[in-house]
């Protein structure tokens, strides 16, 4: 997250929540808003004092008000930019939803009326299909195209893709895929194809650069129809040759 430097430590100020010790798994969302903002929204599931987090927020401006059978906690002291407020509510013991006003009211919305992400058949399939991960995410490009959320000239030059998915696991190295649907079989082709370029281009641009060429021939390209995938694995060594020469690159010469 965008955090300044003691971010977390900030947050833990304000919330009681230790982002390193008392979280067990997070989901995040972005919204669009009519009015031009965006509504974000954090879910986390681990181990929280309500009365606490509600003890602290009260201390730096917080209200409390029920909300469809929830306590919602919102602080209105929020920088002019923000045009939102930051709220809190338990959805469930242990379920925490942090975010903007209009989002958390929104989560509480879905968690009652039970139409959520869970009944759209599609997204719940391709979750599935990524559950060797533990980073993911899913999305429509055709949805983002429709909106206008996209720039036009990048839009046209994009095949037919239909849903995206990319899922990594992170530990002492990152392994991941990058999966597209696309609208047919020839989409999916000229996709392939815009890869296999790309894929060369990278070989060349590897050159003598050992590090790179770990990475570049990771690259693996698959899929058959209409869906093309390309997995990737980085070995942790990889990390730290970049940091080496960011390291020697930022040392001021010797005189």
């Amino acid at each position: 997250m965008p955090l300044p430097e003691n971010g977390q430590a900030q947050f833990q100020d304000q919330t009681g929540i230790n982002i390193e010790s008392d979280i067990d798994t997070v989901v995040a969302s972005l919204e669009p808003q009519p009015d031009g903002t965006t509504a974000g929204l954090v879910v986390a599931r681990g181990r929280f004092s309500d009365v606490k987090i509600e003890a602290l927020m009260r201390e730096h401006g917080a209200e409390v008000e029920e909300y469809n059978g929830k306590r919602v906690i919102e602080n209105h002291q929020v920088p002019q930019q923000v045009r939102d407020t930051l709220a809190l509510t338990f959805l469930e013991p242990g379920l925490v939803a942090v975010g903007s006003g209009r989002a958390v009211r929104t989560a509480i919305d879905l968690q009652k009326s039970g139409e959520n992400v869970t009944k759209n058949a599609e997204i719940m399939d391709r979750m599935r299909s990524l559950d060797r991960g533990n980073a993911w995410v899913i999305g429509r490009l055709d949805a983002l195209r429709a909106d206008g959320r996209l720039p036009q000239q990048l839009a046209s030059q994009l095949p037919a893709i239909t849903w995206f998915a990319v899922s990594s696991r992170v530990d002492s190295d990152i392994h991941g895929t990058v999966r597209a649907d696309t609208r047919d079989a020839e989409a999916a082709n000229n996709l392939r194809d815009v890869v296999r370029g790309f894929l060369a281009l990278a070989k060349l641009q590897a050159g003598n650069r050992p590090e790179l060429q770990t990475l570049v021939q990771s690259l693996e390209l698959g899929g058959t129809g209409n869906s093309v995938a390309l997995t990737f694995s980085i070995p942790g060594a990889v990390f730290d040759a970049f940091g080496a020469q960011r390291e020697s690159a930022e040392k001021p010469p010797a005189h």
